[in-house]
C-alpha cells in the first residue's frame, strides 16, 4: 500500500458527504475538494476504511470488555471500568456509516452502471461484514434505508431479526456476480488480488458467522463447509512500516497515541496462556502455549515496564501479535475450522466430527500455525490431538466430571476465545454463552454487570429521527444474544 490509509480514508468520509445528485460533470478540479471519484478509488477506498472500522473500537474496546487486556489508565482506564459516553462511539460509528457504508453504495452503484459484477459483488460482501459488525456491536441498526439521504433522511433503524436475514442474502447476491465472473479488479483488491476463490470462501465464512449470531447452527455448519479452508485464503488486512499511514492501527495505539494504556495484568486470556499462572493455565501434557502467550504478550513492558502488556515488538528476531506491520485478522481459516467444530457439537452431527474438526486445527496450530515465524521455536507449543477419552469424566479436558459433550463445547470455546484475541469475534461468544454452563465466564471489570452492547453515536441520536428515543445501555441486553 502506498498511499497513506488515513488520507484516503479521510477523503472518502468526505467525499460520501456529497449528495450524488449534486456532482456536475467536469466539476472536480480541486483535488483536495472532491465531488466524485472513479469505481476504482471508490472501491479500494471502502477497502481502506473497512479496515479502519474493523481495527477501531471494535477491537481495542472489546480487548479490555473481554479478558483480553485492561484499561491501566488515560480514556481506557475509564473506558474499561464502562464509563464511557454515546459521544466517544461517535468516530466509530461514523467509519461505520460513512466512510465503509456510503462509500460501498457508490461503490456498487458504479461497478454496476460499468457492468463489473465482480467489483459489485466484492463491495458487497465487504458492506455485508461491515454492517454485521455494526449489528453485533450496536444492535439495531439502519442498513436498508442508509446511502439515500433524498428518499430516507432518517433512515430506519431494523432489528437484528430481520436485519440479518438480508446480510446473508446479500452475501448470496455478491456470490452470485463473483460466480458470474463478469469484470475485473486486479490490484485494486487489497485483501487478494482479485482472487475470486478466496473471496467466495470469506463470504461463506461470513454467512456462518451470521448464523452463528442467530443460533442457526445448522446452516452455519453448511456455510462453513464453503468457507475458508487453508490459512493462506484467510482475509488479513495489510500493513506496512509508514508512521501515521499503513502501520497497524493497535501498534500506532499502543505504542503512541495511547501508550500504557492497555496491560495485560490480570487478566482472563492471560491466566489461560500464561504458563507461569498454574491455576488458570489451559495447558496440559498435549498442549503448551508458552509460544502463544508470548506472541500475544510481554511479559516486561516496553511502554509499561514491569507489567505484562500486549506485544507490539517490530524486530528482526520477534515481530509481536501487534507488531507494526502485523496483519490484522479480519476473516480466517481459525474462524472457520472453530465453527466448524462448534457447530457440528451444536447441530447434532455427532462428537467424533467435532473433536476431528478440533484436532484439524490443532495439527494446524501444532505446524506453528499464525504464530509468527519468530516465535515457532521448538519446544515452546504444542497442539497434540485429542483423543475421546480426554473428554471422560477424569480425563485431561474433563477433571471435574461434566458430560463429556459439555467437556469438549468448553474446550472449543475456549479456543475459540483464545484465538480471537484482538478481534470483536471473541465478545460474541462471550456474550452469545454468556447465559449457558459452560463458556467464558468473566467478571465484571466494575460492578456487577458485564456489558452487552456498544452504545449509539450521539451524532446519530440527535440527527436521525428514526434513533431509539429511549436509547439503551450498555447494560441492556443485545437480541440476538441475550
Amino acid at each position: 500500500m502506498k498511499r497513506s490509509y488515513r488520507t484516503i480514508c479521510a477523503g472518502l468520509i468526505g467525499l460520501a458527504l456529497f449528495s450524488c445528485e449534486s456532482l456536475v460533470s467536469d466539476m472536480n478540479q480541486d483535488p483536495n475538494n472532491p465531488t466524485d471519484a472513479s469505481a476504482e478509488y471508490l472501491f479500494s477506498g471502502t477497502q481502506i476504511a473497512h479496515i479502519a472500522a474493523q481495527e477501531g473500537m471494535a477491537s481495542r474496546l472489546t480487548i479490555v470488555w473481554t479478558g483480553y487486556g485492561y484499561g491501566s489508565f488515560q480514556q481506557f482506564g475509564t473506558w474499561g471500568q464502562y464509563q464511557i459516553t454515546a459521544a466517544n462511539f461517535d468516530d466509530d460509528w461514523n467509519l461505520f456509516y460513512t466512510g465503509v457504508n456510503k462509500n460501498a453504495i457508490r461503490t456498487i452503484d458504479k461497478a454496476t452502471q460499468l457492468g463489473n459484477r465482480v467489483m459489485a459483488g466484492i463491495t458487497k460482501i465487504i458492506q455485508a461484514q461491515s454492517i454485521g459488525t455494526a449489528t453485533e456491536l450496536w444492535g439495531d441498526v439502519p442498513f436498508t434505508e442508509t446511502g439515500n439521504t433524498t428518499d430516507y433522511p432518517y433512515p430506519r433503524f431494523e432489528t437484528q431479526a430481520e436485519l440479518i436475514p438480508k446480510l446473508i442474502a446479500q452475501l448470496n447476491d455478491g456470490l452470485a456476480d463473483l460466480e458470474s465472473g463478469i469484470g475485473t479488479v486486479g490490484t485494486k483488491d487489497i485483501f487478494f488480488g482479485g482472487d475470486l476463490n478466496k473471496w467466495k470462501q470469506v463470504a461463506n465464512t461470513l454467512k456462518a458467522r451470521l448464523y452463528v449470531d442467530l443460533k442457526q447452527y445448522d446452516n452455519a455448519y453448511a456455510a462453513a463447509t464453503a468457507g475458508v479452508s487453508t490459512y493462506a485464503n484467510s482475509m488479513y488486512a495489510p500493513h506496512g512500516t509508514t508512521a501515521s499511514a499503513n502501520e497497524n492501527a493497535n501498534y500506532s495505539f499502543l505504542t503512541n497515541i495511547r501508550a500504557g494504556s492497555i496491560t495485560g495484568e490480570g487478566t482472563y486470556n492471560v491466566g489461560l496462556l500464561n504458563p507461569a499462572r498454574a491455576a488458570t493455565y489451559r495447558g496440559n501434557a498435549k498442549t503448551n502455549e508458552t509460544a502463544r502467550f508470548k506472541f500475544y504478550y510481554l511479559e516486561n513492558g516496553v511502554n509499561a515496564p514491569g507489567v505484562i502488556e500486549p506485544n507490539t515488538l517490530t524486530t528482526n528476531t520477534n515481530r509481536g501479535f501487534f507488531a507494526r506491520d502485523a496483519s490484522f485478522p479480519l476473516v480466517t481459516y481459525q474462524e472457520n475450522i472453530l465453527t466448524l467444530a462448534e457447530m457440528a457439537l451444536r447441530s447434532g452431527k455427532g462428537f467424533s466430527t467435532a473433536l476431528t474438526h478440533l484436532n484439524a486445527y490443532r495439527s494446524f496450530l501444532n505446524g506453528g500455525g499464525y504464530l509468527h515465524p519468530t516465535y515457532r521455536v521448538a519446544g515452546t507449543y504444542r497442539y497434540e490431538p485429542y483423543v475421546a477419552e480426554d473428554f471422560a469424566a477424569g480425563g485431561i479436558e474433563n477433571k471435574d466430571g461434566i458430560a463429556p459433550d459439555s467437556a469438549l463445547l468448553r474446550e472449543i470455546l475456549e479456543e475459540r476465545y483464545v484465538t480471537f484475541y484482538g478481534q470483536h469475534l471473541g465478545w460474541n461468544d462471550e456474550r452469545r454463552t454468556r447465559s449457558e454452563a459452560v463458556g467464558i465466564k468473566l467478571k465484571p471489570n466494575n460492578g456487577s454487570q458485564l456489558p452487552w452492547r456498544f452504545i449509539y453515536s450521539q451524532n446519530e441520536l440527535n440527527s436521525n429521527a428514526n434513533s431509539p428515543r429511549s436509547a439503551p445501555s450498555l447494560f441492556d441486553p443485545i437480541a440476538i444474544y441475550k
